[in-house]
């Protein structure tokens, strides 16, 4: 009945569907399983792609080849660069998404892409064979082979959903949880652990009063995720709103405690830490009298709503008493109550840097079954588990970000040495080359890589090379063109800062922090019109570069450093439980976690500094 294809994917959320496309794109032949074929690239979450760390992870994503800024891009709603106050290794677009219309771009995208293949049908276990997965079983008892399969399930395996003291299996609200993979993983060797997150209520928009309530407008000049001329930015945009809790609201909140699964002990998983529930909030944070809500349209044109910031497990009559209670939420009338679910992972640590399994040969894990939280964290672990699934079937180099390249390295490189024990989520302060690693210069860092391996379009690398040309060649000119005082004392005085006594070049005129090339646009007519040729990405690649020189050339420093460190490659079969003057616990994490550089083995938690001299010392041996 079935062919014996290259890749499986098991689960088409925003990892499946990512590695999916991308083994595909890449030659192999992939089938994607999933348990309903109407709830591909579901946003199970909030209709929102990006944020912060996020937005940089979806511009990477898109530089290498990948999808999911693409169909942001097509299904956007409202456009924000958030942190634009702040420097630029902080700046990170979010979208505001039509969650019907996501979807809907992901599942036409697969079926576009030749080479992908789909069965409706869940996934009950795996075929190994010699500790090497050799295919997938289904609930009907089909066996279909392949020579490597992507395991995605989200929330899946084991889902326990909780509305008060109300629970039931369940993956997604209306879905039925996964069985049997985990239990036939545990009996392989490997570890398992619970987790949880949880969702808002959905509500109706037309029940709201948004006089009430502040609105939030996207950019006035809107951009977009991807680098491609694929898409384009939006014309129109939709608001989202801002309303906050108060005291009333709270003590509602409090009168079901008492049957709230998270207090009474029914859920034994960890939630995230970044985004409580909203009883964990006033629990947490009792000295506060309000938190705020944001009202988030779910699409251009339904009526649903998204109450960001109400994140709920509560039983659904203290939910419905308490949401009423909110500004501009007097008459609301819900669609659906909120609820937490429990689900199964696989600490991460059991894996190599390509996301396949230290126990079983061919087997890749990618998403939440590895303990993140999150659809872009999700969408580019599926991204380079696809990419190493198919480069291993083709008998090609495995496919690795270092933490200097990527948000996606700093992301991998954290799950697999440090592990997590509660859901991971991506900050900019989880990376020490934040500076590096912006949003505007994604495509320059990861375009050439993705290309490389076949991922990313010839017209993509001739795009990224001419705005990378074409920085050079105007930062090169602003060393060169010099204005004069009599020419722009008077603009400068207006813009507050010094007057200059002698001719300046414009470079040394931009790294002063009142101005930017907008800025000395305005000083000179002709300056103006030789600016005015270049495009708006170009101006301001150049404009940072130049800013940021010199703490630019101190991170790559720091980088040449750790490259040295991830050139020092460990045998295979190094044993580290020969070497006595290893620490009890260096050993013990070395031998579990088999680092494969010395780089690598110093970033792994509970391995100290003189872990890495002894380990230095033996390596030279």
């Amino acid at each position: 009945m079935f062919q014996e294809y290259d890749v499986i994917v098991v689960g088409a959320g925003h990892a499946g569907c990512e590695a999916a496309h991308a083994a595909a794109k890449m030659g192999s032949s992939v089938l994607l399983c999933t348990m309903n074929m109407n709830t591909i690239a579901q946003m199970s979450c909030n209709p929102a792609i990006g944020g912060v760390a996020k937005g940089q992870i979806v511009r990477e994503i898109d530089a290498l080849g990948g999808m999911t800024g693409i169909i942001s891009d097509k299904s956007m709603i409202q456009f924000r660069m958030l942190n634009r106050s702040k420097g630029p290794a902080m700046w990170s677009p979010r979208s505001q998404n039509d969650r019907m219309r996501f979807a809907e771009e992901w599942r036409l995208a697969l079926e576009g892409t030749p080479k992908v293949d789909f069965w409706q049908e869940m996934v009950t276990g795996l075929l190994v064979k010699d500790k090497r997965v050799i295919g997938v079983k289904t609930g009907i008892g089909i066996e279909i082979k392949a020579k490597s399969v992507v395991l995605t399930n989200g929330t899946f395996l084991n889902g326990l959903i909780h509305i008060g003291e109300k629970q039931f299996g369940g993956g997604r609200t209306g879905e039925a949880a996964a069985k049997g993979i985990t239990e036939q993983l545990v009996e392989l060797g490997f570890e398992a652990g619970r987790m949880k997150t949880g969702t808002p209520p959905r509500v109706d928009g037309r029940s709201l009063d948004y006089s009430k309530m502040e609105e939030q407008f996207g950019d006035e000049n809107p951009e977009k995720f991807s680098y491609s001329d694929e898409t384009s930015t939006l014309k129109k945009q939709r608001s989202c709103w801002i309303t906050y809790t108060n005291k009333e609201v709270h003590e509602t909140l409090e009168t079901g405690f008492d049957r709230s699964p998270m207090f009474n002990g029914r859920i034994q998983g960890l939630g995230p830490r970044y985004c409580p529930s909203i009883e964990d909030k006033i629990n947490r944070f009792a000295e506060r009298d309000r938190h705020q809500i944001f009202v988030e349209p779910e699409g251009w044109n339904t009526v649903e709503i998204y109450v960001n910031g109400f994140s709920t497990s509560l039983p659904e009559d203290v939910q419905q008493k308490a949401i009423q209670k909110i500004a501009g939420f007097e008459n609301c009338k819900m669609f659906r109550p909120g609820y937490a679910i429990e689900y199964d992972f696989f600490p991460p640590t059991q894996l190599k840097l390509t996301l396949e399994t230290q126990l079983v040969d061919n087997l890749y894990f990618a998403g939440q079954i590895n303990g993140t939280t999150g659809y872009e964290e999700a969408a580019c672990q599926g991204l380079v588990a696809g990419i190493n699934a198919a480069r291993k079937v083709q008998e090609k180099e495995p496919f690795l970000l270092k933490r200097s390249d990527a948000y996606i390295g700093v992301l991998i490189d954290d799950l697999i040495n440090k592990g997590t024990e509660e859901p991971y989520r991506m900050f900019t302060s989880r990376a020490e080359f934040r500076l590096l690693l912006r949003q505007d210069n994604a495509d320059i860092r990861l375009t050439q890589l993705g290309h490389d391996i076949g991922l990313a379009s010839d017209q993509r690398l001739e795009k990224m090379l001419e705005k990378k040309n074409e920085t050079a060649k105007l930062i090169n000119d602003l060393k060169q063109k010099k204005l004069d005082p009599e020419t722009i004392n008077t603009g400068l005085e207006e813009q507050g800062t010094a007057a200059i006594k002698e001719k300046i070049t414009i470079e040394k005129l931009l790294k002063r922090p009142q101005l930017g090339l907008e800025n000395i646009k305005t000083l000179d007519a002709d300056i103006n019109t030789y600016l005015s040729k270049y495009p708006k990405e170009v101006l301001e690649q150049a404009e940072i570069q130049v800013k940021y020189n010199s703490y630019i050339e101190k991170e790559q420093q720091m980088v040449e450093k750790l490259i040295n460190m991830e050139n020092y490659k460990i045998p295979d079969a190094f044993d580290y439980i020969k070497i006595p003057a290893l620490s009890a616990e260096g050993k013990q994490k070395l031998h579990k976690i088999r680092p494969e550089t010395l780089g690598q083995a110093s970033r792994i938690s509970g391995v100290s500094p003189a872990d890495l001299s002894i380990l230095t010392v033996y390596l030279g041996r």
